[in-house]
């Protein structure tokens, strides 16, 4: 059976109080509150205007899949060829097709824990069997090599997702190279790369071509309701992939595959911008949480989250995340939808103005307050 979003299921309540009048402050969902670019979204209506509006190749247009093997080859050094790409209505329609690709009924996939929570529901919709590796903030959410190598027995593949959803880790390139020389599938989230503030930014294509990698458009480039997403994998598995999308998906939009050309091509100063106000933002929130007296064990490295440890309070994390929005209307996630070990926590995104941040931090506080003044019986 598949479990629910968490996440999308705080930000449909919120969103529903915010029908009613009442103001959010929405610290749960991984959405860039930055407008897409004005720039690609003006190349975007050029493209719409000029009858872009038909079925394109099932794999992408092949000026698209073209220019984003230039990209990897400008910023990673490595040759992709376009037939070793697929273009997708954003990066979770290509996490389908790869997982419908490679898992058979009873195959073992490993995956960290915490996550992102929708690893484990494709794992388990396709038949596979999710194998947990545990990881914790006071190991500043690195894979444990020696438990990574015991856990990988009769495994056929592994996913990684670095800078990482839910924790904000940038997987180290040793831990890197051990995972890429194991022998098994490697399937690489690396949507948030581009938002990088410490560590190096690796491709796993980088180090195996037994990898296949999922990005898009949605986070560096704030383009997450436009649907644009992609998949890398071995050159031997074309065939297969364009069948499945050809019939799951038929093609991404046209018009939307023209502005992605553009951003790749023109859209890297914005990227940055965005980039350097994110990595203000984590700096603000890290200080903000410690002088509000909450705990600060690990900093994220990349992407744009926090997870805030509320282990101290004797609360369920989704009870937390729902009575913290509906008595100071201040949304976060809860750590328990990432997996076991995300409970006990919040993850907050950091995807908000430093006021707005402020602000939420103060009424968490006194949130938290409440809670130990009831015993946890809120």
């Amino acid at each position: 059976m598949i479990k629910s979003f968490m996440v999308m299921d705080i930000l449909e309540l919120a969103k529903e109080m915010e029908r009613r009048g009442e103001k959010i402050i929405h610290m749960e969902v991984g959405e860039p509150d930055f407008d897409t670019p004005s720039s690609i979204k003006n190349y975007a209506i050029k493209a719409l205007k000029s009858g872009e509006v038909k079925y394109t190749h099932s794999m992408g247009s092949f000026e698209l899949r073209e220019e984003i093997g230039n990209f990897y080859k400008r910023r990673y050094g490595i040759s992709i060829e376009p037939e070793e790409i697929v273009v997708t209505q954003g990066s979770s329609p290509a996490m389908f097709l790869v997982f419908a690709l490679l898992i058979e009924k009873g195959d073992k996939i490993l995956l960290t824990n915490p996550h992102y929570p929708c690893y484990p529901n494709f794992i388990r919709f396709f038949g596979g069997i999710p194998v947990f590796i545990p990881l914790s903030e006071e190991e500043n959410y690195q894979i444990d090599i020696k438990r990574f190598k015991k856990l990988s027995r009769g495994a056929k593949a592994i996913v990684i997702n670095s800078p990482a959803n839910p924790t904000g880790a940038v997987i180290e390139r040793e831990v890197m190279e051990e995972i890429a020389d194991s022998g098994l599938f490697v399937i690489s989230d690396e949507i948030y790369h581009g938002l990088t503030y410490e560590g190096e930014e690796i491709s796993m294509r980088q180090l195996t071509n037994r990898s296949f990698v999922i990005n898009g458009f949605s986070k560096a480039f704030s383009m997450t309701g436009w649907r644009l997403g992609y998949a890398i994998f071995p050159r031997k598995f074309y065939r297969d992939i364009q069948k499945l999308q050809q019939n799951f998906f038929i093609s991404a939009n046209a018009f939307v595959q023209k502005a992605g050309i553009y951003a790749l091509k023109n859209g890297w100063k914005d990227v940055e911008r965005m980039r350097e106000a994110f990595r203000k933002r984590r700096d603000f929130l890290v200080l903000e949480l410690k002088k509000n007296g909450f705990p600060v064990k690990f900093i994220p490295r990349g992407a744009f989250y926090f997870m805030l440890n509320i282990k101290n309070l004797k609360m369920k994390s989704f009870k937390f995340a729902v009575e913290c929005l509906k008595k100071t209307k201040v949304a976060v996630a809860p750590g328990i939808d990432f997996g076991s070990r995300g409970e006990g926590f919040v993850r907050l995104s950091y995807t908000i103005s430093i006021p707005k941040m402020k602000e939420g931090i103060q009424k968490l506080k006194e949130f938290c307050g409440e809670i130990k003044r009831e015993g946890g019986k809120i």
